[in-house]
């Protein structure tokens, strides 16, 4: 698992529409304000559902919460499951760019 910055991972998500950005809060959350494209696997159920969602493990997974907590045990989680590209984005609190 690495870190991203928000300014990298904006960069990163304009030029390669196959990023996944996780978002690992609560539904209540997510309705609340998202990122766009976001997909929502909240971390209590992230080892359970996600290779339903994310089927290859090379995938580049970009992964946030709300202050950044979350974040890092749900890149734990995917890292231990066998993803290979996870990134650890933090909190959408840090996010400085369009929220839905």
């Amino acid at each position: 698992m690495k870190n991203i910055t928000p300014a990298d991972a904006k960069k990163r998500l304009d030029a390669d529409k196959n990023i996944v950005l996780l978002d690992v809060r609560t539904a209540e959350e997510y309705a609340e304000k998202h990122i766009p494209g976001s997909l929502l696997i909240p971390l209590d159920v992230i080892e359970t559902t996600v290779t339903q969602k994310i089927a290859d493990q090379k995938t580049t997974i970009f992964v946030y919460c709300r202050s950044g907590r979350r974040s890092v045990t749900a890149a734990e989680s995917l890292v231990k499951l066998g993803y290979t590209d996870v990134y650890n984005l933090g909190g959408i609190m840090d996010w400085p760019y369009e929220v839905e």
